[in-house]
């Protein structure tokens, strides 16, 4: 008996939706500020995160925040993909129970997760909190996978101050730093990991400038470093600054956008260095919180026009980038999927 193309095509259509799962059409443009779909059609939950990439896969890591979770835990969800604009949902890498008898609605926020090529381990680090946001700590879990699942090891305070807020900077070399806000001190830290990236060991810059959500990138030999106004969920003009040296000193801080937009309704997470072929693109990931409904926060993320000491986040609108040739381009929503 012959079976049409159609009857094939329909066929697999409803096998699909019967199982529950739709898988999401190939994309090749980012939406900033829009749904954004993984592979089995679910807007993807990586909030407050961070990327690595270990040979041509780009890892995501974030803040699990879908609707149905049970409460008891923390989760940081886990995403997957050659070209940074399609993500396979690779699971939950981590899920914690309370780990420090923190209370009801204890914290996990913002995790980061470093490759030690060493030991080949992944090691996460993330804010770890109660809910009055006084134990103001670091977590630390590791995994011999990048999808986990993740082991909590410990929990402290970096070089013996408060952190809340943490970002991560990985140096063209290779060498990792973890970047995190102490609210008593008025600024954010710029601190060394030990060598089995366990532990914070060395201050290598404290940049005071009552900022969260740092994050740092190395661009034609200068260090840009980019945070938020201490404003909770709302959005703020972000600002940045540079220096020629990670230990500084550091210019006076600016806008990264207009101050009327909010850093277009976003607050920093993450600067990206995507190094190709044929130029160098650096994404600002942003999160456009959304706190009375966290499961649809959306990301912003769009390339930053920078050179020259100068760093500025244009109006974002949809784009592509190519990972193989570093080159980004404003997408043509009338032909783009």
């Amino acid at each position: 008996m012959k079976i049409s193309r159609i009857s094939v095509h329909l066929l697999l259509t409803i096998c699909l939706f019967s199982s529950g799962h739709v898988l999401a059409q190939h994309k090749n443009v980012i939406q900033p500020g829009g749904v954004w779909p993984d592979q089995q059609g679910n807007h993807i939950q990586a909030h407050g995160g961070g990327i690595i990439k270990l040979g041509n896969t780009y890892y995501w890591y974030g803040e699990q925040r879908s609707r149905g979770q049970d409460t008891n835990y923390r989760y940081v969800s886990c995403y997957a993909s050659k070209d940074l604009t399609n993500w396979t949902f690779k699971g939950n890498a981590l899920q914690l129970t309370d780990p420090e008898q923190l209370g009801p609605r204890w914290v996990l926020e913002r995790p980061k997760v470093f490759y030690n090529k060493s030991s080949k381990t992944y090691v996460m680090y993330f804010h770890l909190d109660d809910r009055p946001y006084k134990l103001a700590r670091v977590g630390v879990a590791t995994s011999k996978r990048p999808e986990g699942p993740f082991v909590y090891v410990k929990s402290f305070r970096p070089l013996g101050y408060e952190s809340r807020d943490i970002g991560q900077f990985i140096d063209d070399d290779g060498t990792p730093y973890l970047v995190f806000e102490s609210r008593p001190s008025k600024g954010f830290y710029i601190a060394g990991l030990s060598a089995d990236y366990l532990d914070v060991v060395k201050e290598i810059s404290f940049i005071k400038s009552p900022l969260e959500g740092g994050a740092i990138v190395h661009y034609k030999g200068l260090y840009y470093a980019i945070g938020s106004a201490l404003t909770g969920w709302r959005p703020n003009p972000n600002k940045y600054a540079t220096a020629t040296s990670l230990a500084g000193p550091w210019s006076e801080f600016k806008d990264i956008a207009p101050p009327e937009s909010n850093t277009w309704g976003s607050q920093s997470t993450m600067l990206f260095k995507v190094a190709g072929s044929k130029d160098t693109t650096i994404l600002y990931m942003g999160d456009q919180w959304r706190p009375a409904t966290q499961w649809d926060s959306r990301y912003l993320w769009m390339p930053v026009e920078i050179g020259d000491g100068k760093l500025w986040l244009p109006e974002p609108k949809p784009f592509q980038v190519n990972v193989k040739t570093g080159v980004w381009k404003p997408a043509d929503t009338t032909k783009a999927k």
